[in-house]
């Protein structure tokens, strides 16, 4: 059931029709429990109400797969912007991006040039980029660009997907570069990937506690409390020093631990999407975890105190009932 789920959620991820019908309806899926708002003032009030608790941030502006020039180049000036607000208003927040919102599917070397321009910015402040690595198609393409950024910036760095069975090797590979480890969150064949939670969850565990023995900073990208204990007791029995890495967690979840870590002692960074593209991502956080659903279910038909809403409950199930209406409309 819960693979049904998971590639469920992934097909309505990839469906065009679904993605832009969904700008259009705004909200109305429960999506803002895990998006901070559309534009850059959302993103950035929700980034300043974070570093009010001791959290870092790393913001994306959601977008990706993108096919028309002119689209990426207006996706390129909302990004330097971004880091202009930044920089004046001194928020703690680093960038995470992805190349298929810059041109990767039209030209390799156009995307490229967009980072560049983005990394070049990003460096006079003294801001992290953070490429966002995507599905398996586009993995040599990331990789390629992000050795030729390294020839000129030291401020990028990219993601090691756990799922994938060379992601040890690169790892090792990317030594010297700040990475942020994650299991992976698209659906890859198992001539690539690893596809059961049990063999995830040990790479997972294996590649951190590899590079956490190292010198570069790490991001621990992980909701799993089991798998953050155990990276806890690791880091005391081997004496790692705490300034070397950070927990990252996703906008919206588990946002109680996130604040425990804190107080803890330890760094955080809560990764925030905004964005009017935000379909994609959301419904990927479903497929990720499909329980998820029940926390939307939650916060549109009940109050905090468990009574019903009831315009929400009209709302939410209207909205819910025409999603599903046009999914099977477009697959008859």
């Amino acid at each position: 059931m819960a693979n049904l789920a998971k590639n469920f959620f992934m097909a309505l991820s990839n469906n065009r029709f679904l993605n832009e019908s969904a700008q259009k309806w705004g909200f109305r899926l429960g999506a803002e429990q895990f998006v901070a708002g559309t534009d850059i003032e959302s993103a950035l009030e929700t980034v300043k109400q974070l570093n009010a608790l001791g959290i870092s941030a790393t913001v994306d502006h959601l977008g990706e797969f993108v096919t028309d020039k002119q689209q990426s180049i207006e996706a390129k000036e909302n990004i330097l912007t971004l880091i202009n607000r930044i920089h004046e208003e001194q928020i703690d927040s680093h960038i995470s991006v992805k190349l298929t919102q810059l041109g990767l599917d039209i030209d390799e070397q156009f995307c490229l040039e967009n980072m560049r321009e983005i990394a070049g910015l990003a460096k006079r402040y003294d801001i992290f980029i953070n490429i966002d690595m995507e599905d398996y198609a586009h993995y040599e393409a990331t990789l390629r660009i992000l050795k030729k950024l390294l020839e000129d910036y030291d401020n990028v760095g990219t993601v090691i997907q756990a799922y994938l069975y060379r992601a040890e090797a690169d790892m090792d590979e990317l030594s010297d570069v700040r990475l942020r480890i994650v299991k992976g969150a698209y659906k890859e064949s198992e001539e690539v990937a690893y596809q059961t939670k049990e063999k995830i969850d040990e790479n997972f565990l294996k590649l951190v506690k590899k590079r956490l023995k190292g010198d570069a900073f790490t991001s621990i990208a992980t909701h799993d409390h089991r798998i953050i204990d155990e990276v806890k007791r690791f880091v005391e029995e081997e004496n790692i020093d705490r300034t070397n890495f950070e927990f990252q967690m996703l906008y919206g979840f588990r946002t109680e631990l996130q604040k425990q870590l804190v107080d803890e002692g330890y760094q955080f960074c809560t990764y925030v999407p905004f964005g009017q593209d935000w379909f994609g991502y959301f419904m990927r956080r479903l497929a990720e975890r499909p329980q998820n659903i029940q926390l939307i279910v939650k916060d549109k038909l009940y109050t905090k105190d468990n009574k019903l809403k009831r315009k929400p409950l009209v709302v939410g199930s209207a909205a819910l009932a025409a999603l599903l209406f046009m999914v099977w409309r477009r697959n008859k």
